[in-house]
């Protein structure tokens, strides 16, 4: 039988119920205890099957908000690309010599851009960065001739959500300093972001829960009307 810890029986608000975005931030801010500035994390489950082609949510959405956290970015393009992205501010910026770097293990970034002529290289690497979720993919604007603009809406808040095997979506959408108003504007909009991308083999309720915690405190259910609202 486990037993809580102080951090546990500390904890307050109901955790059944179904809260307003608004009473469910709170409520995630108040529990977030921690002596850091803890993430505030959002879990969706969508009633898809990705096992099933037609069933499969992959998109990119910009945070209003942004994320709070620095995001180390990995560019693989050549000559004006290359000092393209450089210039918008990306940490890594390569051709050849970083894609062998990348084979040999060196991992120190959490996006990868590159642009379409440097496809037949990116292939090389689908067996160490496809398993982390960071290969290159048009359809989340990471391969794109536009890098420049590419870095900077990753650094600016940019980030990727992909169904896991059970059909939950799992992201960070701010820090625990945020203010209310502004962790509410990235739950919108990454819900809006959701709806868009709605799968056409979607049956039934399409967001079936949504609930917000922080790295170290308890999850809090959502309504799921308020937000879509």
């Amino acid at each position: 039988m486990s037993t809580q810890t102080k951090r546990n029986k500390a904890w307050t608000g109901d955790r059944l119920a179904s809260h307003p975005v608004d009473a469910a931030i709170r409520l995630v801010k108040e529990n977030a205890t921690a002596k850091f500035d803890e993430s505030i994390e959002i879990s969706v489950n969508l009633g898809v099957d990705p096992r099933h082609a037609d069933q499969q949510v992959r998109g990119v959405v910009n945070l209003p908000s942004g994320t709070g956290r620095d995001v180390r970015v990995a560019v693989i393009a050549r000559d004006a690309k290359a000092d393209e992205a450089t210039a918008a501010g990306a940490d890594i910026v390569g051709a050849e010599e970083l894609v062998e770097r990348i084979q040999g293990g060196f991992m120190e970034f959490d996006r990868v851009i590159a642009t379409p002529d440097m496809m037949a290289l990116v292939g090389r690497l689908g067996k160490v960065l496809g398993p982390r979720g960071l290969m290159p993919n048009p359809r989340v604007g990471t391969v794109t001739p536009n890098v420049g603009q590419a870095v900077k809406d990753a650094k600016g808040g940019a980030i990727e959500f992909r169904t896991e095997k059970t059909g939950i979506i799992h992201a960070g959408i701010g820090k625990a300093s945020f203010t209310d108003a502004q962790i509410a504007a990235n739950v919108h909009a990454l819900v809006d972001a959701l709806n868009k991308a709605k799968p056409s083999g979607a049956k039934g309720t399409y967001i079936k829960k949504i609930s917000l915690s922080s790295t170290m405190g308890p999850g809090f259910r959502v309504d799921t009307s308020s937000a879509s609202a």
